[in-house]
């Protein structure tokens, strides 16, 4: 009979696409930086300091897997984790976008599946989490547009404000006016923002907002890993610069969201290709001449940020060993030969550490098949490119 989470674990590396379920069982490499992000965790967890960091390292090398384990290790110590990867659709320079894609990739610890809106809905009005989260809302955000939200939440009995305000809540953001009128309708009582909410303006009150519920909820802080964040060079000039300024949102314990790690991983290749081919720092002077920082400080992080190293020759052999045990455990056989022909089936696959993997598992899958194998040939990953979309209209606003 065969092991299930084993055949789901071949699967998995056979695709070259990065799981949690991997990063539980293949978390022994890179002890350096990985005690340095457990440093890190545990300040947050034991001490509430909030900090930020970037990784970077070649295509197929182990980013997306060493965020995975991050994942599974904050679990372990009951923090709430997202994952995000950026994309087209959820730039970096464009922070409402970004929040919205978190929030539905909110994962709470012992949970495989995504959402915390059920918790929130058990928050009874009057309640002491309740009535910190209304004095925060009031006294702690650039706006208190999420005081009046959160109070006609808690107190509407009308399940189509319900679900509009937890919606808002989610990064479907209403409309002034609409909420202005619920309120009045619940309270008999006239909205007065102390600033008028806008999306792209102040949606860094939502993070810090989230933050500091799920640290009320019980929870030891929230880790946030972010993805491909290589693609901001995609984008145009004045966008790449407003996503550097969001970045240290995340990045500088001062700006940071309560109780909160955030993991950026990128292209190694980032620094030429982008902050010196592209003349990074002269556009932020000649964009920002006056408001230079927090974006420089982001590009000096960026341009600074540890690469990941190639796994030692002990720490592959240590890799692939496992991966022969999962094999045999998947297909329920015993694959009798030594390391030293994986590592030598390995080679085939290039020098990326996803291709060697892949190409082990070709080799393994011949002998379970046909008691022999004959030469694998893995295809390699190509160069990730940063030519620049098409600029919207907002850029030029």
């Amino acid at each position: 009979m065969y092991d299930i989470e084993a055949r789901h674990i071949i699967e998995a590396l056979r695709s070259g696409i990065p799981s949690r379920a991997i990063g539980q069982y293949f978390s022994e490499a890179r002890p350096r930086i990985m005690k340095e992000i457990s440093g890190r965790l545990d300040m947050v967890c034991e001490q509430g300091k909030s900090s930020g960091m970037i990784i970077s390292g070649k295509y197929g090398e182990g980013k997306t897997h060493l965020l995975n384990t991050v994942f599974n290790l904050a679990h372990s110590n009951n923090m709430v984790v997202s994952y995000l990867s950026l994309s087209k659709e959820t730039p970096m320079d464009k922070l409402y976008l970004v929040y919205q894609k978190i929030i539905q990739n909110t994962y709470l610890p012992k949970r495989q599946q995504p959402g915390f809106m059920h918790e929130v809905e058990r928050i009874s009005a009057g309640s002491p989490i309740a009535n910190e989260m209304l004095l925060y809302a009031a006294k702690h955000l650039e706006t208190d547009k999420l005081y009046y939200l959160f109070r006609s939440y808690l107190n509407t009995e009308d399940p189509d404000e319900k679900f509009l305000l937890q919606a808002d809540l989610e990064g479907d953001f209403i409309a002034n006016a609409p909420l202005k009128k619920i309120y009045r309708r619940i309270f008999n009582q006239p909205v007065k923002y102390n600033t008028n909410f806008t999306k792209t303006k102040h949606c860094g009150d939502y993070f810090s907002f989230m933050s500091h519920l799920f640290t009320q909820m019980g929870y030891h802080g929230w880790v946030l890993l972010i993805d491909e964040t290589e693609l901001m060079g995609r984008l145009s000039k004045k966008a790449r610069l407003n996503a550097y300024r969001n970045m240290a949102r995340f990045l500088l314990p001062e700006m940071c969201p309560e109780a909160s790690f955030t993991i950026f991983a990128l292209s190694a290749s980032y620094g030429e290709d982008v902050i010196e081919g592209k003349h990074e720092y002269e556009n932020l002077e000649a964009v920002y001449p006056d408001e230079i920082e927090p974006a420089k400080t982001v590009l000096d992080l960026l341009a600074k940020a540890p690469q990941l190293l190639p796994l030692t020759t002990e720490e592959i052999n240590e890799v692939l060993y496992k991966i022969q045990d999962f094999h045999g455990k998947a297909y329920n056989w015993t694959p009798n030969l030594p390391v030293s022909s994986l590592v030598e089936s390995a080679q085939s696959g290039g020098y990326l550490l996803r291709t060697k993997i892949r190409a082990a598992i070709e080799f393994l899958d011949q002998l379970y098949q046909y008691g022999k194998a004959g030469k694998t040939t893995i295809n390699e990953l190509g160069e990730e490119t940063f030519t620049e979309d098409v600029p919207s209209l907002e850029d030029f606003e």
